[in-house]
């Protein structure tokens, strides 16, 4: 399995990492926020507004193993101690990497992760099986 710090390059590198605080706020405020993840070296004011951020939100947040160093190290930005997953599928590969090298830690965070993307996918087919019809505006299930 890979290191779960893979993942956090990766993301960084194909776009769908945020880091730092003001751009993790407004992420979460506009809902595009899949997961926040927080430095376990964090300040206290940090994890108040993290908690703050999350205040009245469906998404989860984790504190994870690393420190802001590896976790600057991983993404190639310095002093980095909060970051949030755009990436459904993404998020739920970090969670994964990281309750395959804690297990039991991170169960609820996978299991909610895991129930968003189900039900990502019925909606998604959903869609894909309803046509509107051009001319009456009505819609049809294809069978």
């Amino acid at each position: 399995m890979a290191d779960a710090r893979n993942y956090l390059s990766l993301g960084r590198k194909a776009g769908r990492l945020e880091t730092g605080e003001e751009s993790c706020s407004i992420l979460l405020r506009s809902g595009m926020a899949k997961l926040l993840v927080l430095a376990s070296d964090a300040s206290d004011n940090a994890r108040r507004r993290a908690e703050g951020f999350l205040y009245g939100k469906k998404t989860p947040g984790v504190t994870v193993p690393y420190t802001k160093s590896e976790i600057s190290a991983a993404t190639g930005k310095n002093g980095c101690s909060m970051l949030a997953f755009t990436d459904l599928g993404l998020a739920l590969s970090f969670i994964r990497a990281l309750e395959s090298e804690m297990p039991g830690t991170y169960t609820g965070v996978l299991e909610q992760l895991e129930q968003k993307k189900q039900k990502t996918a019925r909606r998604a087919a959903a869609a894909e099986n309803t046509v509107q019809t051009k001319k009456t505006g009505k819609r049809r299930t294809s069978e």
